[in-house]
């Protein structure tokens, strides 16, 4: 069908007009990046410039797709012929072109990618870095800050959370140490760990509620007064109170122990405890507990019965007192409860705020960024009243027309971003004088049924909130308001969608689906297509074998579980299908690996079984979305190679080396050398190297790593062993070619570690085991293999045919959060909400229990959009299935709703494995609309020759320069520069001295003559202020001596040259060097070296021959330099100050 005669293509081309502003409300599969992609071009046809769209998308891949699909389609319109083109046009405008207009969609395509700045298709974060960027100041960052990735703000929060730890100890911050004592008397390590990653996801939270509260102590008093709780109320003093006589009916329950007494021996137990309470005045607060257990359960709960019928026949009255004394010990043991919250809170509010505040630290010292911050950065920007302002309006005049993809994953902090953007959008003309004739416009497109980011911030409320505010602005304006409802699908066949709707008419599936809870009504776009939903029965748990006391547990699901057996029946069928050819209808063709996607609520031990079912089944599968890179077997190997390079001594690590891929040792060989060895297991591999050529391999690849590992960066050593050193192919042709990724992955953390810490193997492998890296991987569509990930993962994506296995689990109480949010703020905004911390169910008042269960119920609304999700990622074939644990389905879980809804619909359905399902289904009965292209091959990877998988050979190189400066023989010993001056100057090294005169001899002959004293003194004051003044005259005196000598005129003389560098190439080899002083004159060449440091040669002995060297190298080169000049060489040792001119023939015999 073309798009001309698409009944929902009019409701698109409306959503993309440019001249209005849009809230589109889209179904799943309803074309929401086509409307974005057209709305994108007509304003570009329209006249407006690329750089004012900003277009944010939720997802870098998003933001790529789109531009991928834009800029093909302005490509294609630069060749299109005029027929195509104004077909093309016509469907887009719902009008012809005008000429104009033709013309300029052929230019666009150029225009767009030569526009200034380009065009703004992006993530709201790279939005937000770009203005931080631009801003930094203003916004208070520092320029040139680094954007952190999830592992390093991960990391720098341990390191913010270990100084505030090491804080707490040292015996100066005695109230965050009251506070870390408090937490770890309430709660272990392993609950400690997830309450500290729930404060690191909620730190911006908590900062901004520390800010707006004016404090710690504030913010406490606040959680009291929220609790219900006075300033001084403490446990003491609310019992203490609950325990006087005025605070309870002492006459009535006196009343009502003689009523107790007259019946039943519990009667008679409780009369009792309540009289033995009435008379111990003074410790009744000690005997409340066992008092309080007349009325009130162990848990906290109302006792049903307080008095039998019988006794209560006798005085009716007495039930009365009773249930009053009853509800006033309840609403004690409340407030007592609130106590525990408030303190149990204001200790984590404690170590949370130092634990904030340390990592603002860490982050401010490095300037560094995480995500959150340049969402809030942003947000506080460009909402600041004060001197930043023309921020706002130099953005405001930039950006003409903002678009918005996924609305319903924007979270509040975000919205608020892309309000203060749009802000003058419709104040008054909303306008600049430049502004195009189109106007300015808002567009968002999204689906409250598809919100399933809470964990990011996202809230399904703000998309309908938005919706309801940019109404209001827009039309106050009288601007072009236009809601768009898209219900046509085009992704789904129409049983699938038959069977959506079904599943979400219900109540229990459609709670939560949306703010309004309306219909959720799709229209199928593909009439006549096959469509087919499947119900598989669940796997219930077999009788489980008893177990060995020895067995050993491990994380590999038994053969015989649940999980396990469903994964070989999915495996199972679809191996069948490949090996059967069996036809996808819509497609006309055999169904291949790459139609079939497997979604799961969250990864557990069951995706890793799938994946190992499918591959013995021999099913190309491209392995999970996401990895743990340090379970990874080819990352354990390397890593395991790393940690016997740093300690050969580790047999076990040695032997794991051996067994492994790179080596190849199998269980003999290990034997055969582990087997009554005398000393650890790598002195005896290199005593009995010679013994068998394995042996030989091992023992010198070891030796040659073991030499290479101090000396070269964790990227190269591991880079040259897995390329050069064959590692990548041993490791991928034992362990598949599945291996790769995270080998590369490995390398690319390795990169990652020398950007920011010293590089070191020790230091990696410590940084890699610590951080628990998990990789998020990118499964090719266009890749023919089958694909499992998480629903989160699969957000986006579709796939001829969807497996739901993972679907009898729902939410229980292990989900719950350990924080608990207020659902009213102080003030307006997400950010002021107020936090409580339980600890533990058992402590929660009145207000606890009403967050907890309104966190459930938002959960389980997220739960139920999830599958709403997960349902429409099917175009043509969908299977429900799954797995009982012992305790069998969870009430609300996917399945119930799934099969809840079918039944009646479905026909039974007999399934390969012996066992009855339903199906709904409905035939072929149009042409295929599928697109026959050929798959992407799976199989092995090409050969590669030998010389891919070697390095380059190295260019030839000059032999290293001769730097005379640096003689290869031994120079005399440096003066210390301790030691005085040889009786002239016992104030002042030799060494020192030395080197003052040394710069005087350098810079003075620039000078003229006159001026040479003056300005020597002038040097030694500032260079030498402990000498005195006739010291300075004599070191100054004697420089001067020494320039102007008859001998030396012609070296210090204008012209002559300091620091004079020669570099030049005599007999073959390169020499480079650098003169002290060197005099040109017209028929000789005088070169002159200074010796600063060392004492000159005592009377009667010879010059050393390391200075003869390089004088003798000097002269070559100068002879080569000046052929027609005789090349005269000295030394001037500053030591006193002595010279020595150099006999021609002596240097000649030291000649290079």
């Amino acid at each position: 069908m073309s798009k001309g005669a698409d009944p929902g293509y009019a409701s698109q081309r409306l959503a993309a007009d440019p001249k209005a502003s849009v809230w589109v409300a889209a179904n799943a599969g309803a074309g929401k990046t086509r409307v974005l992609v057209d709305r994108v071009t007509r304003l570009l046809l329209g006249g407006t410039a690329p750089g004012r769209i900003l277009c944010l998308t939720f997802t870098k891949a998003a933001a790529a797709e789109m531009s991928k699909r834009l800029f093909e389609q302005l490509g294609a319109w630069t060749t299109y012929s005029d027929g195509k083109l104004a077909e093309k046009l016509l469907t887009l405008l719902g009008r012809e072109a005008t000429g104009e207009e033709t013309q300029e969609a052929r230019r666009l395509f150029a225009a767009t990618l030569d526009a200034p700045g380009g065009l703004k298709i992006q993530t709201i974060h790279s939005f937000c870095e770009s203005l931080l960027a631009r801003f930094p100041l203003e916004a208070g960052v520092s320029p040139h800050c680094t954007v952190m990735d999830e592992r390093s703000a991960a990391e720098t929060l341990d390191q913010a959370r270990n100084h505030v730890l090491a804080q707490a100890h040292d015996g100066g911050h005695h109230q965050l140490a009251a506070a870390l004592d408090a937490i770890v008397e309430r709660v272990d390590e392993t609950v400690m760990a997830k309450v500290l990653k729930e404060v690191a996801i909620h730190r911006h939270r908590l900062k901004c509620l520390f800010a707006a509260k004016g404090g710690l102590s504030a913010l406490m008093a606040d959680l009291r007064g929220l609790l219900g709780l006075g300033e001084k109320d403490s446990r003491d003093s609310v019992i203490k109170a609950a325990c006087r006589d005025t605070a309870f009916d002492g006459k009535g329950l006196k009343r009502a122990c003689t009523v107790l007494e007259k019946g039943s021996d519990k009667d008679k137990s409780r009369a009792q405890l309540i009289s033995r309470w009435l008379g111990q005045k003074k410790t009744r607060a000690a005997l409340l507990d066992d008092y309080a257990r007349v009325f009130l359960t162990q848990k906290g709960g109302l006792q049903k019965t307080l008095i039998t019928k019988d006794a209560l026949a006798a005085d009716g009255g007495a039930g009365e007192i009773l249930k009053a004394e009853q509800a006033r010990l309840l609403a004690l043991m409340d407030t007592l409860k609130a106590l525990t919250v408030a303190e149990s809170s204001a200790a984590l509010l404690v170590f949370s705020q130092a634990l904030i505040s340390r990592y603002e630290t860490e982050k401010d010292a490095r300037a560094l960024l995480d995500y959150e911050d340049l969402i809030h950065k942003a947000r506080d920007l460009l909402h600041c009243n004060g001197g930043v302002n023309w921020v706002l309006y130099k953005l405001d005049g930039g950006i003409d027309h903002i678009l918005v993809d996924e609305a319903q994953d924007t979270s509040p902090a975000q919205w608020e971003v892309i309000e203060a953007l749009s802000g003058e959008f419709f104040a008054g003309e909303g306008r600049h004088e430049d502004a195009h004739e189109t106007g300015r416009t808002i567009f968002a497109v999204g689906d409250e049924k598809q919100s399933i980011y809470s964990f990011q911030g996202a809230e399904p409320e703000a998309f309908e909130r938005m919706r309801n505010t940019f109404t209001e602005r827009v039309t106050a304006a009288g601007a072009d308001w236009r809601p768009v409802d898209l219900f046509l699908c085009y992704r789904t066949a129409p049983q699938l969608l038959t069977a959506v709707d079904r599943v979400f008419a219900r109540p229990e599936a459609n709670t939560g689906l949306t703010a309004t809870g309306g219909e959720t009504r799709h229209l199928a776009f593909r009439g006549g297509q096959a469509g087919c939903v499947e119900l598989w029965p669940t796997v219930t748990p077999q009788q489980a074998e008893e177990s060995e006391p020895w067995d050993a547990p491990l994380d590999r699901i038994a053969g015989t579980s649940p999980e396990a057996v469903l994964a070989t029946r999915i495996a199972a069928r679809i191996s069948g299908w490949i090996e059967n050819r069996e036809i996808l209808e819509s497609q006309g063709r055999p169904i291949r690996p790459g139609d079939i996607l497997v979604l799961v609520r969250r990864r557990t031990p069951f995706v890793d079984e799938l994946v190992r079912c499918l591959k013995n089944h021999e099913v190309p599968v491209a392995g999970t979305d996401r990895m743990v890179l340090t379970k990874q077997m080819a990352v354990m190997d390397l890593m395991a190679l790393g940690a016997f390079l740093l300690l050969p001594e580790d047999d076990l690590t040695l032997a794991v080396v051996l067994k492994g891929p790179l080596l190849g040792f199998n269980d003999d060989d290990l034997l055969a050398l582990a087997r009554g060895r005398k000393g650890t297991l790598w002195a005896e591999l290199q005593a009995r190297r010679k013994e068998t050529s394995h042996f030989t391999t091992a023992c010198d690849e070891l030796r040659a790593l073991l030499k290479r590992a101090d000396f070269t960066s964790p990227f190269a050593f591991y880079a040259e062993l897995l390329g050069p050193g064959d590692g990548r192919r041993r490791l991928t042709t034992r362990l598949g070619r599945d291996a790769n990724d995270p080998i590369d992955e490995f390398l690319n953390l390795a990169l990652d570690f020398e950007r920011t810490h010293t590089p070191s193997l020790q230091g990696f492998l410590h940084w890699l085991a610590a951080g628990s890296a998990e990789i998020k991987r990118d499964l090719e569509q266009d890749r023919d293999e089958v694909r499992v990930m998480t629903v989160h993962g699969a957000k986006g994506l579709e796939a001829n045919i969807v497996f739901l296995p993972d679907t009898c689990g729902a939410l229980g109480a292990h989900h719950d959060e350990a924080l608990l949010w207020t659902t009213e703020g102080g003030g307006e905004g997400d950010d002021l909400k107020r936090v409580l911390w339980p600890v533990k169910r058992d402590n929660e008042d009145k207000l606890c229990t009403v967050l907890r269960e309104h966190g459930r119920a938002r959960r389980g609304d997220e739960h139920r959009r999830l599958l709403y999700v997960a349902m429409t990622r099917a175009r043509d074939r969908l299977y429900v299935c799954g797995w009982e644990t012992k305790n069998g389905r969870t009430a609300g879980c996917w399945y119930d709703l799934v099969s809840d809804a079918l039944e009646g619909a479905a026909e039974p359905v007999e399934l390969e494995f012996g066992e009855t399902g339903w199906c709904l289904a409905t035939p072929q009965t149009a042409q295929p609309d599928g697109e026959r292209k050929e798959a992407v091959d799976a199989g092995k990877a090409p050969h590669l020759p030998g010389w891919a998988r070697s390095l380059p050979p190295q260019d030839p190189l000059p032999p290293a320069p001769l730097a005379p400066s640096r003689p290869q023989t031994e120079e005399p010993a440096v003066l210390s520069p301790l030691e005085t001056g040889g009786g002239k100057d016992k104030a002042l090294s030799a060494f020192a001295r030395g080197r003052l005169v040394h710069r005087l001899l350098q810079n003075l002959p620039d000078l003229a003559a006159s001026a040479r004293e003056k300005a020597a003194l002038d040097y030694l004051a500032l260079a030498a202020p402990t000498l005195n003044e006739k010291k300075r005259h004599a070191i100054a005196k004697e420089s001067l001596e020494v320039l102007e000598a008859p001998g030396f005129a012609s070296l210090f003389a204008p012209g002559s040259l300091a620091e004079a560098p020669l570099c030049g190439v005599v007999n073959g080899r390169v020499i480079s060097g650098q003169v002290d002083r060197m005099a040109v004159g017209k028929k000789e060449v005088m070169v002159v070296d200074y010796k600063s440091n060392r004492a000159p040669p005592k009377e009667g002995e010879a010059v050393p021959e390391a200075y003869l060297k390089q004088m003798a190298a000097y002269r070559a080169l100068c002879r080569e330099i000046y052929p027609d000049k005789d090349i005269c060489c000295a030394l001037l040792w500053t030591e006193g100050p002595a010279f020595a001119l150099l006999e021609g023939a002596e240097l000649d015999r030291h000649a290079p």
